[in-house]
């Protein structure tokens, strides 16, 4: 989990990997799409490539000159992407310009995308999912080391205007665990400091920012407002499909030797009867199950890459 928050959790990754899928292959490309920095660029695709996300390939011997095609493990970021994206769309209204809205090719819609289980195809609420750690699993070791760093190219935080929020949840050392916390049940201020450990000033902050970002409401109990109730708006609970499916992804791709790190249930509304949980996406509009290739930008009309560029 610590290494795929870390993977996540850098805005320049999500950046590139969405230039990816989008077709990017060559360090131009990206150049020409990102403010970003020639060592800044460097060092991730770097990480991405040790991370096993990107592969480089020679397109010219002389001089030597590398592509970064995507894995089956890069490729499989698609999914957390669209979540990111439709979670977007539908909760900050405040993009200038606004983003474009996904299509889906095969019913010829808008739509957004929507979580489902893959054993039953029932629509998943965070209410109906129960997760508990497996024999990998803590919050300790669900946590970056490091902090993330934000460049552009003139050394200021980055300001792609594509997921400015997402960014502000995924982009710290402490955000999303504390997300995930906060579906996990933690409340108040002490809970967060049980459970993650993290520095007083870390939490408040993040906490105060998760307030003003809409994500938490801060509910005084007893009528002492230094010590409120933090609870998840709406806004909130619906992030809970790009937490579901950037864990199912590290639990594909970045294996523990001990065993899993997550567990998850779905126990479908009026039913006494629950099964394992693993995370899919459908489309809103029709219904049908979302694959990489069916989705467009409904502006710019741009697919997920073909099956050449996603072999590992």
């Amino acid at each position: 989990m610590a290494v795929t928050r870390g993977l996540t959790g850098d805005e320049w990754n999500l950046r590139i990997v969405r230039c990816a899928i989008a077709g990017a292959t060559r360090f131009q490309d990206w150049l020409e799409r990102l403010h970003i920095s020639n060592s800044v660029l460097t060092s991730r695709l770097g990480m991405l490539v040790d991370l096993g996300v990107l592969r480089r390939s020679p397109y010219q011997l002389r001089p030597l000159r590398y592509e970064y095609l995507l894995t089956r493990r890069g490729r499989d970021l698609w999914t957390s992407l669209v979540a990111i994206w439709g979670w977007e769309l539908a909760w900050v209204p405040e993009h200038t310009p606004p983003i474009p809205a996904l299509h889906h090719t095969i019913c010829n819609h808008d739509f957004l995308p929507v979580l489902l289980c893959a054993h039953c195809s029932v629509a998943v609420q965070p209410r109906d999912a129960a997760g508990t750690f497996g024999q990998a699993g803590e919050w300790g070791r669900s946590v970056p080391n490091a902090s993330t760093r934000r460049r552009s190219r003139s050394g200021a935080p980055g300001d792609d205007p594509a997921f400015p929020q997402t960014y502000a949840l995924l982009g710290n050392r402490w955000s999303a665990a504390m997300v995930g916390a906060a579906f996990a049940g933690a409340r108040q201020f002490k809970d967060f400091e049980q459970i993650l450990s993290a520095p007083p000033t870390v939490l408040s902050d993040r906490l105060r920012h998760f307030c003003e970002l809409s994500i938490f409401d801060a509910v005084p109990v007893g009528g002492r407002s230094d010590r409120p109730v933090y609870q998840l708006t709406d806004k909130g609970r619906a992030f809970f499909p790009v937490i579901m499916l950037i864990v199912a992804s590290g639990q594909r791709w970045f294996h523990s030797p001990e065993g899993p790190a997550m567990i998850f249930r779905h126990r479908p509304p009026a039913s006494e009867l629950d099964h394992p949980f693993a995370p899919r996406l459908a489309c809103g509009h029709c219904g049908g199950e979302l694959r990489g290739a069916d989705i467009a930008d409904a502006d710019t009309d741009v697919q997920a890459p073909t099956s050449s560029h996603s072999t590992q």
